[in-house]
C-alpha cells in the first residue's frame, strides 16, 4: 500500500476581477453646467451624490405615495453647502486666493472650513456670538478656521465679511451664498433629483433661511430643462420658521427666533432669487412653526430612520401643513421631493430635548426584560 500522500488539490484559477469606472467627482459629473475649466483645480472631498429616500411610512401618514427625501446631511460636513463650497474654493484657488471668509449660521463655517483645510487656505469665519449649534462650531475649530463671534445676528456677520472682502490691505475671498460661485454648486442637487427620478418632481418643497438653495435648484431644473434632460420644472415650495419669516411677512426681521438655528435670517442675502423662483414655478413661500418643524423632525428619525437637524424638517412640515388644511396644489399622487439641508448631529442640544431618558437595569436578563416592560 502506498504511504505516498496524495498532493494538495490545486485551487481553481480565480477570474480576474472586472473594475468598474471610477465614481466621478461631483464637478466633474456636472462639468458641462458648472464655471470651471481646465485651469480649475480639482478639489473634493467627496461631495454630492447624496440619496433621495423614497417616504413610504410619511407618504401613507399624509396620502402621498411617491413622497421623498433628499439626504443632504450625507455629504462630507454633514450639510448641502459643501456642493457649493466646492466649486466656490476651487474657483478661488485658481484665483490665486490665499484667504477665504463666510459669515455664518454654522453650516457655512463648517463646509468652509473643511473645503479651506483641503485647499490650504487661511479660513476666517464671523458668527452670531451664541446662536450657532454646538456641533456646527466644532466643526469649523477642528478644521482650524479662526472664529469670531460678534454680538449680533446672521445679518450683522454678513455685513461685516463683505466689508472685510472689499478692503485691499488683505486679499481674502467671501464664499457665502453672495458669491455666485456658491449656487452654482448648489445646483447640483437639482440635478441628482432628476437623474434619480428620472424626471423633474411635481413639487420641490425646501427650508428658507438666506434663500440661495431654493434659488439654486430652480436654476438647476432650468438648466436640465434647457438642455432636454428634463420635459418639465418642479412648482418651489419654499418653508421659513415663523420667526424668522421676512419673505412670508414682507419685511426684513430685526431679531429672528426659531429653534431652527440654520435659517435664523432676518433679511435674506438672496431674498430676489427665492421670490423669482416662487413667482416663476407658480410656487410659494410660507411659514410653519417651531412647534410644527419640531414634530417633523422627530417623525422623521422615528419613521423613516433620518435624523436631520430642525431647519431641514422645515420642508416636510410645510408641506404637511399643506396637506392637513388642503392646500397642497397638486394630485396626492404627484411627486414630491423635500430637501433635508442638514444632519441632525449638528444640533444635539435639540436633540437631547426631544427624547426621552435612557432606561436604567441590573446586569441580568430578567432586570432588562423588567426595564423595558416585557
Amino acid at each position: 500500500m502506498s504511504t505516498r500522500r496524495p498532493s494538495a488539490r490545486r485551487p481553481a484559477a480565480r477570474r480576474p476581477v472586472e473594475r468598474s469606472t471610477p465614481r466621478p467627482t461631483l464637478v466633474e459629473r456636472y462639468r458641462r453646467f458648472l464655471p470651471v475649466t481646465d485651469a480649475t483645480p480639482a478639489l473634493t472631498l467627496g461631495e454630492g451624490f447624496t440619496p433621495l429616500v423614497h417616504a413610504r411610512n410619511l407618504g401613507r401618514e399624509l396620502g402621498l405615495d411617491n413622497l421623498y427625501l433628499k439626504v443632504e446631511g450625507a455629504n462630507p460636513t454633514g450639510s448641502f453647502k459643501d456642493r457649493g463650497m466646492v466649486v466656490a474654493v476651487s474657483r478661488a484657488l485658481e484665483a490665486g486666493a490665499r484667504s477665504i471668509v463666510c459669515a455664518s449660521t454654522g453650516n457655512t463655517s463648517a463646509s468652509a472650513a473643511a473645503y479651506g483645510a483641503a485647499a490650504g487656505l487661511e479660513v476666517v469665519v464671523v458668527l452670531p456670538a451664541g446662536r450657532i449649534a454646538k456641533g456646527k462650531l466644532l466643526q469649523a475649530l477642528v478644521a482650524g478656521a479662526r472664529v469670531v463671534a460678534v454680538d449680533g445676528n446672521f445679518d450683522a456677520a454678513l455685513r461685516i465679511v463683505r466689508e472685510l472682502a472689499e478692503r485691499d490691505d488683505r486679499p481674502i475671498t467671501l464664499v457665502n451664498s453672495v458669491n455666485p460661485d456658491r449656487l452654482e454648486g448648489q445646483k447640483t442637487a437639482a440635478f441628482e433629483v432628476c437623474d434619480d427620478l428620472g424626471r423633474a418632481p411635481d413639487v420641490l418643497a425646501i427650508p428658507v433661511g438666506n434663500a440661495g438653495n431654493i434659488s439654486a435648484y430652480w436654476a438647476g431644473f432650468g438648466d436640465y430643462l434647457a438642455a432636454g434632460l428634463c420635459s418639465s420644472r418642479p412648482r418651489m415650495y419654499g418653508f421659513q420658521a415663523a420667526g424668522a419669516a421676512p419673505i412670508v411677512l414682507g419685511h426684513p426681521v430685526a431679531e429672528p427666533d426659531t429653534v431652527a438655528t440654520a435659517i435664523r435670517i432676518g433679511d435674506p442675502a438672496s431674498w430676489t432669487k427665492a421670490t423669482a423662483a416662487r413667482d416663476e414655478s407658480d410656487g410659494l413661500i410660507e411659514a410653519v412653526t417651531d412647534e410644527e418643524i419640531l414634530a417633523a423632525y422627530r417623525d422623521l428619525a422615528r419613521w423613516e430612520g433620518i435624523f436631520c437637524e430642525p431647519s431641514s424638517a422645515a420642508s416636510l412640515a410645510g408641506v404637511r401643513k399643506l396637506v392637513r388644511s388642503d392646500r397642497l396644489g397638486v394630485d396626492r399622487d404627484a411627486t414630491i421631493v423635500c430637501v433635508l439641508t442638514g444632519n441632525g448631529l449638528k444640533d444635539p442640544h435639540t436633540a437631547e430635548a426631544q427624547v426621552g431618558d435612557v432606561l436604567g437595569s441590573e446586569p441580568t436578563t430578567e432586570a432588562v426584560v423588567a426595564a423595558l416592560g416585557w
